[in-house]
């Protein structure tokens, strides 16, 4: 049965047991429950390895740098998070049922998030990239069932999420050495469909289950996941599609393709809301937050996708009133209708093409000229350009580098020519990141009036005319975006 939900995903880690240091207070085990408490977070996800142990007791693994029942690392914080835990357990309190209580005593549920791809140091030469055979192994399926069977059957959960996306590694394939052929794709189906029937037999309260898939079908496949097939056979209660390795906010997250089979077997879609505006995997300098105007853009994508809620993770930690605020405008879609919002077209990533995750900028504008148009996809979830329209503002921006006034640019939307609309070339101040040129870039911005996007799919095309005399470099696309803003009262007279 489909379910409004709005989560919270902590990894355990960067926003938790990374930072105190033992004995662990009650008050501190808390924090990642009572920081999202009275926002909108209705289920709070809870990463319970990241792939070399676990965050909680284990009977069937290892605990995460817990040796001979001590802790054990050369890092600090890894040594923290293994003696904080020991710390509470030493009290007869278990780390994990101290979180799952109090996310009920809030009337919170709990999902355990567990990563499937590493092995959690109990089978190393089956890794695949020490040369193992990965999940075509019978022991390490049978490992991954066992664990989620602990957690769904030792703990009072209400989720158990299957994380797929947090996978790592080199070579274009995460669980099986030759990828999504006939046979690997049956078998992950079969164990699949072990864990559902365990999970659905659970005595007592009713646990959910679903899986973190990657964005587009074909990355799925490629790695022998089946969705469709895991969807149509009524396995699963929900899906999250994102790219572990990819941060930064997409309100273009290819997704569609899933949401129709989710509903039409029962299940859920849940969008998931990347932290980063900026981050260096993408080619920025450092890191920068997306604020709320760029939530509020993303999130009514995913909404007019037909999400039946939204995820997010690892804001800016310790939250505090802003990422709260963040958190309260994520619980639906009323809250981002017909308010201000930043479209930003996410950048390409290398380890995010390996899962078929492809993005459309950088692009390299390279002669001879007049260059090819470089088409730039993009969709918006707002009416701009309807009679009761309350838009008042629309702005198109395109970072370039390599670029001085003279250059001469073709841009259009829709097919439709923008040379008419205002346009001003504008000194980057602000948020410069791709590279860190200033004051010898810019961008063109236009003010949109006859000419404007429409709600749904949109296409950019940009090509460079030409260049004076001697300049031969190429212009780079580092960055689009398009700015909508609201006036309470309607335009015109």
């Amino acid at each position: 049965m489909r379910r409004r939900r709005t989560i919270y995903h902590n990894d355990a880690r960067h926003s938790y047991l990374w930072y105190f240091d033992p004995p662990m207070h009650l008050e501190d085990a808390w924090i990642p429950i009572d920081e999202v408490a009275g926002t909108a977070v209705d289920t709070f996800s809870y990463c319970v390895e990241r792939g070399d142990g676990v965050f909680y007791p284990t009977k069937v693994g290892k605990m995460f740098s817990v040796e001979d029942g001590k802790p054990q690392s050369k890092h600090n914080y890894e040594w923290r998070a293994a003696a904080c835990m020991l710390s509470l357990m030493e009290r007869g309190l278990d780390p994990m049922q101290v979180l799952i209580d109090r996310a009920h005593e809030h009337g919170i549920d709990f999902f355990a998030d567990l990563r499937l791809q590493r092995l959690g140091r109990m089978y190393p030469e089956s890794e695949l990239e020490n040369g193992g055979g990965g999940w075509a192994e019978e022991r390490v399926r049978d490992l991954k069932y066992d664990i989620s069977r602990e957690l769904v059957t030792d703990y009072p959960i209400q989720g158990l999420e299957l994380d797929f996306t947090a996978a790592f590694g080199d070579g274009p394939h995460f669980y099986f050495k030759d990828g999504g052929t006939p046979e690997n794709t049956a078998t992950m189906t079969e164990w699949v469909r072990r864990v559902s029937e365990m999970t659905r037999s659970r005595s007592g309260a009713p646990c959910q289950i679903g899986a973190r898939i990657f964005p587009t079908e074909k990355g799925n496949l490629d790695q022998g996941l089946d969705v469709r097939t895991w969807l149509s056979e009524g396995l699963l209660d929900f899906v999250v599609p994102v790219a572990y390795v990819y941060t930064v906010l997409d309100p273009n997250m290819p997704f569609d393709w899933v949401v129709e089979p989710a509903h039409e077997s029962g299940a859920s879609v849940y969008g998931f809301l990347q932290h980063y505006l900026q981050d260096d995997n993408v080619g920025a300098k450092g890191r920068l937050f997306a604020g709320l105007e760029e939530f509020r853009a993303a999130s009514a994508n995913f909404w007019e996708k037909g999400v039946d809620g939204l995820c997010t993770w690892s804001l800016d930690w310790p939250l505090g009133d802003v990422e709260r605020n963040l958190l309260s405008n994520m619980g639906s879609p009323e809250l981002v209708r017909g308010r201000d919002k930043r479209y930003v077209v996410s950048r390409k990533d290398d380890i995010a093409a390996l899962v078929d995750y492809r993005h459309h900028i950088p692009h390299e504008l390279s002669p001879p000229l007049p260059t090819a148009a470089h088409a730039i996809p993009f969709t918006i979830s707002d009416n701009i350009g309807e009679d009761d329209s309350r838009v008042s503002e629309t702005t198109l921006r395109i970072y370039l580098t390599n670029v001085v006034s003279a250059d001469r640019f073709s841009v259009a939307l829709n097919g439709q020519s923008l040379a008419g609309e205002t346009m001003r070339r504008v000194w980057k101040k602000g948020r410069d990141a791709y590279p860190f040129t200033n004051p010898r870039n810019h961008w063109l911005e236009f003010a949109l009036v006859d000419i404007v996007p429409h709600k749904g799919e949109n296409l950019l095309e940009i090509s460079l005319e030409s260049r004076p005399d001697g300049l031969t470099g190429s212009v780079v696309i580092e960055e689009v975006e398009v700015e909508v803003r609201y006036s309470p009262y309607p335009e015109g007279l």
